[in-house]
């Protein structure tokens, strides 16, 4: 895999069908098909084969399950990586679980760390402990699912160039989440994908999209699309990241701290 300066990403925007893995992988491939031949990386939502569900037993899938077996199929059909987050069974426990998979391989996976406690998350998903870095075509990439957004010690980074936010992200509280994601891309000088799902849930939530990329500024590379159904597309650039971390290094007085478990 050789490196690459740039970083062509396609975030889909879309309704979930709840608790319905069929339907939702058939859905992602046949929406697949709109997208071109030149991208690196699709991002879909969190929990994107089921709807943020609170009954994992009913669609839960380990590692080898259909999910990731047809995702892997994409993935060798378009060229290009597949990543977001599905509801994982491991070793009797079940996982909110990021998942990159490329080449035909799921090569990183990474467990939601913050459980949504009013949702009850807690009670149902176990939490992760393990921090994960994405090595992609000279790219770090730091994945990271929903509710993990809220909480900058978690996100914060000098190193990495991009960071993936998937999410099931309420309109109730979607000024939090375009304020959020657009602080993580300043505090940690990196860019920002963002993907959020639109449409109602099986629980009568209502959700308005704004999927977004942006830059290490804080500008957003691509428009809100509010509850727009479709794919957003963005172009990064790991040599302007380079260059504005260079003549702006912030990173240089970062404080020193350390995560515990």
């Amino acid at each position: 895999m050789s490196p690459s300066s740039k970083l062509k990403l396609a975030l889909l925007q879309t309704e979930l069908h709840w608790e319905s893995i069929e339907e939702n992988l058939t859905m992602v491939e046949e929406k697949a098909e709109q997208l071109p031949d030149d991208l690196d990386v699709i991002v879909l939502p969190e929990m994107f084969s089921s709807g943020f569900t609170m009954n994992p037993s009913a669609v839960a899938e380990e590692n080898n399950g259909e999910a990731m077996t047809r995702l892997k199929k994409l993935s060798l059909g378009k060229n290009c990586a597949i990543c977001g987050s599905f509801v994982a069974e491991d070793k009797g426990k079940y996982y909110n679980r990021f998942f990159w998979i490329y080449e035909g391989r799921l090569e990183y996976t990474y467990d939601k760390r913050h459980l949504f406690r009013m949702a009850k998350e807690n009670d149902v998903y176990s939490s992760g402990s393990t921090d994960v870095r994405i090595k992609f075509k000279g790219w770090n990439i730091m994945p990271r699912v929903c509710y993990d957004l809220r909480f900058p010690v978690w996100c914060r980074s000098n190193d990495v160039d991009l960071q993936i936010y998937v999410a099931n992200w309420p309109a109730a509280r979607v000024a939090a989440w375009d304020k959020l994601l657009m602080g993580r891309a300043i505090e940690n000088q990196c860019y920002i994908a963002g993907v959020n799902r639109v449409g109602e849930d099986g629980n009568g939530i209502p959700y308005c999209g704004h999927s977004i990329a942006i830059d290490p500024k804080g500008e957003p590379l691509t428009t809100i699309a509010d509850e727009k159904v479709g794919w957003i597309v963005s172009t990064l650039e790991l040599d302007s990241l380079n260059e504005f971390r260079e003549k702006f290094p912030v990173g240089l007085d970062a404080d020193q701290f350390e995560i515990i478990p």
